[in-house]
């Protein structure tokens, strides 16, 4: 398959599917579910869960085209050591990481509550990047993974998108890579936080990245598929 142009904010965004990599962003229990992290903050799980579809809709789009697909998760050794104490301290002491929840230590790795849900589980193959900060870049190992593979532009989704979708695509800038955000398949608990999160992304002719749909993606795909069809008929 070769290069591939999707409608995008503020221009077409064209990439290489060979040389292109799915990132799927903390889609996590403890953030999606009721009872977890997120909502024991107060928030309304619905919102994020809100991009569960879409998310779904791009892992099956990604998986049938080959791409590289990396999940990551945000959390915390049992023992809290690679965790802040400026992190630790900014919520009540019950609601704290690592205090006990519902589906186990809040954010520690290993715990129900960290795990991915469901319906965007990794398949084997699919690295899964467990992350102690926001961003997928510190103190992990994605770089070398995306440079070992040869990869060039990044497809970015998940929660939260001004939080961890944005640091990520952030730092994903500052290290050369291009990005795609499908909007849809991203999500925040505040509605004007997304809208204002993927505008930063688009503005000034693409400050961090390029932002699009995911069926804008999907149907990049298909129509390619679709000659490739056709030729070899």
């Amino acid at each position: 398959m070769g290069s591939l142009v999707v409608p995008a904010r503020p221009s077409p965004f064209a990439f290489q599917p060979a040389r292109t990599a799915l990132l799927m962003i903390d889609m996590q229990r403890d953030f999606l579910e009721p009872g977890g992290f997120g909502e024991a903050l107060g928030n309304d799980v619905s919102r994020l869960r809100a991009a569960i579809a879409p998310c779904r809709a791009l892992l099956d789009m990604a998986r049938e085209a080959g791409l590289f697909v990396i999940h990551t998760r945000e959390g915390h050794r049992a023992d809290l050591s690679d965790a802040p104490s400026a992190k630790l301290e900014r919520s009540p002491p019950e609601k704290r990481i690592g205090a006990c929840g519902p589906m186990g230590r809040i954010l520690v790795r290993g715990e129900p509550g960290h795990d991915i849900v469901p319906e965007l589980a990794p398949l084997p193959g699919e690295p899964v990047i467990d992350k102690p900060g926001k961003g997928a870049f510190y103190q992990t190992d994605l770089e070398l993974m995306l440079r070992n593979r040869s990869i060039a532009s990044l497809v970015v989704a998940g929660v939260t998108t001004e939080v961890c979708v944005h640091t990520t695509i952030r730092e994903a800038n500052d290290r050369g890579y291009r990005c795609l955000v499908p909007g849809d398949a991203c999500a925040s608990y505040f509605a004007e936080f997304h809208e204002v999160g993927l505008r930063m992304i688009a503005a000034q002719g693409g400050i961090f990245g390029s932002v699009t749909t995911s069926a804008e993606i999907r149907a990049a795909f298909m129509a390619a598929a679709d000659r490739t069809e056709g030729t070899t008929a």
